[in-house]
């Protein structure tokens, strides 16, 4: 199966899905109760794991980068959802790359490609590393005037640079 198939065989599996819980919600009424009002964003997480199991069935690693990229919306939402704290979006939004880094992983792992793993582990690094900056610059990490950070935030930068020229010094060293 080609890639065109297989997007064709997801796609419509995905709707085939979507429309049968949006049919037995109009069956039976009152079925998704349970879920309540505080704990809608599991709906958004339960579509990236409906995301990810599609891709399993279908064999796409690729599916991983979307199924974690809503997945780790949903529970972001569900985190503010229950703290209240919505003004964190305001540098939350860091950490998708980081749901983009999990996803790529994920994929890695699935097909067997450690460029994809490490790849994916700079992602990760990148976005907790935007995620600590933005959340310290707009107050919403270790308190107001950069807290803990200080002045000194400029460091983590320097740190992501090093790490990058040692992972570039690396992979020249093994190419030679």
């Amino acid at each position: 199966m080609n890639s065109s198939q297989r997007s064709a065989l997801g796609g419509g599996l995905i709707l085939i899905l979507i429309g049968a819980l949006l049919l037995l919600g109009q069956l039976v009424p009152g079925i998704w109760s349970w879920v309540g009002e505080a704990s809608w964003p599991l709906i958004i997480v339960g579509a990236g794991l409906l995301l990810l199991i599609i891709g399993v069935l279908v064999n796409a690693p690729g599916m991983a980068i979307p199924a974690c990229i809503v997945g780790g919306i949903g529970l972001l939402l569900f985190w503010q959802n229950r703290t209240g704290n919505w003004e964190s979006w305001a540098y939350a939004w860091a950490l998708i790359p980081g749901f983009v880094g999990i996803g790529t992983i994920v994929m890695g792992l699935w097909e067997r490609k450690g460029a994809d793993v490490r790849g994916g582990l700079w992602l990760v690094l990148i976005s907790a590393i935007m995620f600590v900056i933005f959340g310290a610059l707009l107050g919403g990490l270790f308190g107001g005037s950069l807290g803990l950070l200080g002045r000194w935030w400029p460091v983590l930068l320097i740190l992501v640079g090093v790490l990058s020229l040692v992972d570039y010094f690396a992979k020249s060293r093994r190419a030679a």
